[in-house]
């Protein structure tokens, strides 16, 4: 996606059918026949729900400044046999550096200098400015705060509390206008990390893609936006500022998106049992 001060994903994607697969690739999930859970039983009959969700987890993923945007750059694919002199994949795995045990507003900080460090900050970042509790204004200045650059995070704040208080934009997904999920229903807003991958690195500077799958939606017996998931990679542009690495900027893109297995999905009480039980890492490259 070209730079912008938004994060997006393309709009007007026609409906489909739901027994067949998208025209884009990705295929169908099949939802359980238990009657009565709205995560199964009654089968929606078309995808325009489906695909206003995924295009409204596209808008929440990292929101920044505001719910336009526009401009995607589409990806290529490499030549078959590809470039010998590119970067060979590295383990995701921890490489050296302990996960850190310091925390600013309760997010990971005090990352190690250098490029191991540079991408567990972008790692733990992406986690927080994925998270629901971006959609609670007092939870979204402390992360703001705590992952910008103190020059960068003033300029945001006023955008996201635009856009984030948006009563039709929080409709949309099934909230009300201060952000809470409608009573016996759960938000799930997570970002899960899956490998990052260090672009430049200087002194003072950074780049590093995050690549991760997104969870998203309300989870109950009343939901009518089940939990799906997205695949996205975003690339961080980060300083080193007050000894920690901080965002300036960033660029999100859909994908890489795996192939999907034909598994049923959870039951509306597995998955709101899953989100209460299960926390998250600090992640440490």
């Amino acid at each position: 996606m070209s730079r912008s001060d938004g994060h997006g994903h393309g709009y007007g994607d026609s409906a489909r059918a739901d027994d067949g697969p998208y025209a884009d690739g990705q295929t169908r999930t099949r939802l359980p026949d238990r009657p009565g859970d709205p995560y199964g039983g009654a089968r929606r009959g078309g995808r325009s729900s489906s695909r206003s969700l995924i295009t409204v987890v596209a808008v929440v993923v990292l929101l920044i400044a505001a719910i336009a945007f526009a401009n995607r750059s589409g990806g290529r694919s490499p030549a078959a046999g590809g470039n010998a002199d590119k970067p060979k994949a590295a383990a995701t795995a921890a490489t050296g550096k302990q996960p850190v045990q310091t925390k600013t507003g309760g997010i990971p900080s005090g990352f190690a200098h250098d490029e191991q460090g540079a991408q567990s900050a972008a790692a733990n970042y992406s986690v927080a400015l994925g998270s629901a509790d971006m959609f609670q204004a007092d939870q979204r200045h402390r992360i703001v705060n705590a992952v910008y650059a103190p020059e960068v995070a003033t300029r945001r704040q006023s955008d996201l509390d635009s856009a984030y208080s948006s009563e039709k934009f929080l409709s949309n997904i099934g909230l009300s206008k201060d952000g809470s999920a409608p009573a016996g229903q759960t938000f799930v807003s997570r970002v899960v990390p899956v490998g990052t991958k260090i672009t430049s690195v200087s002194s003072s500077e950074a780049t590093v893609a995050v690549w991760y799958t997104s969870l998203f939606g309300l989870s109950g017996e009343a939901s009518t936006n089940p939990v799906t998931e997205s695949w996205y990679t975003t690339t961080y542009q980060l300083t080193w500022v007050d000894n920690d690495w901080k965002i300036t900027d960033f660029q999100q893109e859909d994908g890489p998106v795996p192939v999907g297995r034909d598994q049923k999905a959870s039951t509306a009480d597995d998955m709101t049992k899953a989100v209460e039980e299960y926390g998250g890492f600090t992640y440490a490259r």
